[in-house]
């Protein structure tokens, strides 16, 4: 399957790298189907990609990279919805805003991407723990944490998706 991207131009996948999300994302609910894109050109972030609007993509990150002690208590809502039993299964992305002045850059920790591993479905929750920012900043504590492990490869350390290596580009576009 191939699908056109703003940013990466046209992009080849399998059926099985998409991500499916029932209800949509937040402010984007008739959008069903997206994959994860690693950006060649950046070895933090990877982008959240509709399938359906070439325009829409989301800069995502896990949040264990900017914080230590991030607990997500999924609702018996949240779990029926992603078809988990447990949350083991389950895998969080933080949507980042990057305005033209990076050092302002901040996560969504209140309403994270959870995706099902096994069965590639996945939900934007809402969680109930009002200690969660919806604008963290994280741009000094992604800093020193490349400082800090040169050598560590940061994206994709626990998420148990190939991101990119399944993915081939097939045309890529100056941005």
């Amino acid at each position: 399957m191939i699908i056109s991207t703003s940013r990466f131009g046209q992009v080849e996948l399998k059926q099985e790298d998409v991500l499916t999300f029932p209800e949509g994302l937040l402010g984007f609910s008739d959008l069903r189907e997206f994959v994860l894109l690693d950006d060649p050109n950046d070895e933090i972030f990877a982008w959240l990609q509709s399938c359906e609007a070439a325009a829409i993509a989301f800069p995502v990150l896990e949040p264990e990279l900017f914080t230590q002690q991030y607990k997500a208590n999924l609702t018996k809502s949240d779990m029926e919805a992603l078809k988990l039993v447990d949350q083991s299964k389950a895998r969080y992305f933080s949507i980042i805003t990057i305005p033209d002045d990076p050092t302002q850059m901040t996560a969504n920790l209140k309403a994270p991407v959870v995706v099902n591993i096994e069965k590639k479905v996945a939900r934007q929750c809402v969680l109930q723990d009002n200690n969660l920012a919806i604008r963290e900043p994280i741009f000094t504590k992604l800093q020193q944490r490349v400082v800090q492990n040169p050598a560590v490869a940061i994206k994709n350390q626990s998420t148990g998706i190939d991101v990119a290596t399944k993915l081939h580009v097939v045309k890529e576009v100056e941005l």
